[in-house]
């Protein structure tokens, strides 16, 4: 590829570096950046995040967020997300 020092120029991520060394449109369906995604929290899971943190933050010495994410019915949910969540909500 001639003009793949202009490609340089431009901050890259992992998943466009690959494409860009074996060929563009050689990643798969569910590679990369939309593989990464996480799925979106339903009512019922804003909810039951909301209650446990009302239940957990006034514990002395532990990690909320560890009590919370013992505690969360969804299974598969990262330190992040939840982090995340909280301060959204």
């Amino acid at each position: 590829n001639k003009k793949a020092f202009v490609e340089l120029l431009f901050w890259k991520s992992p998943a466009a570096i690959r494409e860009m060394t074996e060929g563009y449109g050689s990643l798969q369906e569910g590679e990369g950046a939309s593989r990464s995604r996480a799925p979106p929290w339903t009512p019922q899971e804003e909810q039951e995040l909301r209650e446990l943190y009302w239940k957990y933050k006034e514990v002395e010495g532990e990690d909320v967020i560890a009590a919370i994410l013992a505690h969360l019915p969804a299974p598969g949910r990262t330190r992040r997300q939840v982090v995340k969540q909280l301060v959204r909500l």
